[in-house]
């Protein structure tokens, strides 16, 4: 029997270690839990449980207090400096005989710093840093963490450095269901391993990024590049971000690269850290009483930062549904003056427990517009958001269905203008020129509301418009006739239905052979089709339900707009490629690029998986870039790119 269950825990540490680590699993949930399955009957019939077992690492029960724990070798924190001054005079402090010092660069991570110890190749105990010399022992909540090995290859004392993140990714789906929502993924991974109940870390989906060996009985690495691989080896899980740099020079291009790559990144970073490569020259350098000499912290601007809610507005989508807009007290965050943030919904509102006048916490990322992710402060002047009864725009009477309310009114006019100006969108019917200052005009001067009225408008009455002379109507028209000849996932995605993105449009056009055969596919028949969810599905059905947009959409028909139901691609230079864009092209626009590789065949991804089967990498591509090189996955430049597309 327990010859059965080492072989069980082999199996499932290797599958684990596949999916946690590598991100590429081998088998599916399925497989997986029935293996564990047997493990567990296996474990209750014998009454053994083998050290590694990950069975061991489900959350147990609360802890009273935690222990303090002393490190092998002491943590240092880093040195930090906020521009390349800083770090030429870094440069000059440890490089004084001008030696041809070899620096690595790697992302710096917000999180917290975890301290694993083992002993003959086993999981021994994990600590915070604490003061650097002594920590506080997690090990009851790192042990719920499967991004590490319960056992290595290494047989000796070691003490392996890393830091605890969270993805932002997994962050916004706790929140989505949090009686709490929790504020930022570092508060979030810091209050889910200093938190006496293991489930909580558990429930929270915590993973740690390895970066340092801290303590080796027989110090037997000689360089930061062989310390990664080294944790590599053990089964560690390290980014793929490294790079090794011969001067300081080099070192700036690799910031400068971190600093673009971060913006796209699923984990919080707030900065590189810039290390001498040579173990032996660090020794030499030595560490002052706070600081190694031999490593520095490069700083970037914060990415989030506090201000006062000074009011709330509500908006009102082309589905009819209202967001709420935090008006903020100007205040600067990353680079730009920001003056608004977004919230999800009235529920989302409550429970960050934002008030008008209280100071809330702001996150700028992706250079879209930033969120509000919860309240700091509440003043006794503060007062409560009000739910909206009234539409702020047409007077209509709301309606709530689930968490969102909804204006029921659709001939409301910000619903009107945006969903005109999603009609007329580069992804949907691609009329040039068309804005949503246009929709604007048409709705406010003819009453255009219906997609066929853009399709029955005047020449002679828009050319009396302002701004509207021969040159701008000749090209308005003009455009508006070529939009009649669409491609069927541009038609899909033009008509606005909740929830069906540019994605899932391509998907159903691959699946339907022509409008009719979505028009009337059912919910069952839909939540078939890959990542079609129930949410989907329902509003699907829902949109081709209302006589009124079947109505609309007949109508667009009659007035000479043919949908091109050919199959592009079949057979073509990117035929059963799953690609992915990273970077900046230079002759091409992601869209461009994006729609040459579906023309040819390919499928365009928007990550990196074990599905991808190419990258096309621009200028300055990230991390995207390191997870291809990491899983292996084929990678060709923009000059190949076009070399394809032309032979």
């Amino acid at each position: 029997m327990i010859e059965k269950m080492r072989e069980l825990v082999d199996k499932l540490n290797k599958y684990a270690h596949e999916y946690y680590v590598l991100d590429n699993p081998t088998v599916s949930d399925k497989e997986y839990d029935k293996l564990y399955d047997q493990l567990l009957l296996l474990e209750k019939e014998s009454g053994e449980v083998l050290f590694d077992s990950p069975t061991k690492r489900v959350g147990g029960e609360p802890i009273s207090a935690f222990k303090k724990h002393k490190h092998i070798e002491r943590l240092y924190s880093l040195d930090k400096t906020t521009d390349f001054e800083g770090l030429i005079a870094f440069e000059k402090r440890i490089n004084k005989d001008e030696q041809n010092l070899q620096y690595t660069v790697e992302y710096k991570f917000d999180g917290l710093t975890i301290c694993i110890t083992y002993d003959d190749g086993k999981f021994v105990c994990a600590s915070t840093r604490g003061n650097g010399v002594e920590g506080e022992d997690v090990t009851a909540q790192v042990m719920t963490i499967k991004s590490f090995p319960m056992t290595i290859d290494y047989k000796g004392k070691i003490e392996v450095q890393g830091e605890a993140i969270m993805r932002l990714s997994v962050l916004d789906e706790y929140n989505k269901t949090a009686t709490e929502p929790l504020k930022n993924a570092r508060n979030a991974v810091a209050g889910a391993i200093r938190n006496l109940d293991p489930k909580v870390t558990q429930k929270r989906k915590v993973e740690i990024l390895f970066y340092n060996v801290n303590y080796m009985e027989d110090e037997s690495l000689s360089s930061q590049t062989e310390c990664v691989e080294f944790l590599k080896k053990n089964g560690f899980k390290v980014h793929p971000f490294l790079r090794v740099c011969n001067d300081i020079s080099s070192v700036m291009s690799a910031i400068k690269e971190i600093e673009n790559s971060r913006k796209t990144l699923d984990i919080l970073t707030d900065g590189a850290v810039v290390k001498v490569n040579d173990f032996n020259v660090r020794e030499k350098l030595g560490s002052t009483d706070k600081f190694p000499r031999w490593a520095i912290a490069f700083k970037f601007e914060a990415e989030e930062v506090t201000t006062i809610l000074t009011d709330v507005k509500w908006q009102v989508g082309r589905t009819g549904k209202l967001t709420p807009l935090g008006i903020l007290e100007p205040t600067e965050l990353a680079g730009a003056t920001v003056k608004k943030a977004t919230l999800n919904n009235y529920g989302d509102l409550q429970r960050k427990g934002v008030k008008i006048g209280a100071r809330v916490l702001v996150r700028r990322s992706n250079e879209v517009i930033p969120e509000i992710l919860g309240t700091t402060e509440v003043y006794e002047h503060c007062t409560e958001v009000e739910k909206p009864k009234f539409c702020p725009f047409c007077s209509s009477e709301l309606k709530e269905v689930g968490a969102n309310i909804f204006c029921p009114n659709d001939s409301c006019r910000p619903r009107v203008v945006a969903k005109l100006s999603n009609f007329a969108s580069k992804g949907g019917m691609n009329i040039e020129g068309f804005s949503e200052k246009t929709a604007e005009l048409l709705f406010d001067k003819f009453g255009v509301k219906n997609f066929s009225d853009l399709y029955r408008l005047d020449r002679e009455k828009i050319m009396n418009l302002d701004g509207y002379k021969e040159a701008k109507t000749t090209n308005l028209f003009s455009s508006i006739e070529n939009s009649k000849s669409v491609d069927f996932p541009n038609f899909i995605f033009a008509l606005g239905i909740e929830n069906v993105g540019k994605k899932t449009a391509k998907d159903f056009a691959k699946i339907f052979n022509d409008f009719d055969g979505l028009v009337h596919a059912d919910k069952e028949m839909l939540v078939k089709i890959d990542d079609v969810g129930e949410i989907v599905a329902e509003s699907v059905v829902d949109y081709f339900a209302d006589e009124n947009n079947l109505k609309d959409i007949n109508a667009l028909f009659e007035l000479g707009v043919t949908v091109n139901y050919e199959k592009k691609g079949a057979g073509g230079k990117f035929s059963g490629e799953r690609v992915v864009l990273t970077g900046s092209l230079q002759d091409f626009t992601r869209d461009e690029a994006g729609k040459i590789i579906e023309d040819e065949g390919g499928e365009v991804l928007s990550s990196v998986s074990k599905k991808t089967t190419l990258v096309l990498a621009g200028e300055n591509a990230g991390s995207k870039l390191e997870k291809a090189r990491a899983l292996g996955v084929k990678i060709i430049d923009e000059e190949t790119f076009k070399l394809l597309i032309k032979t």
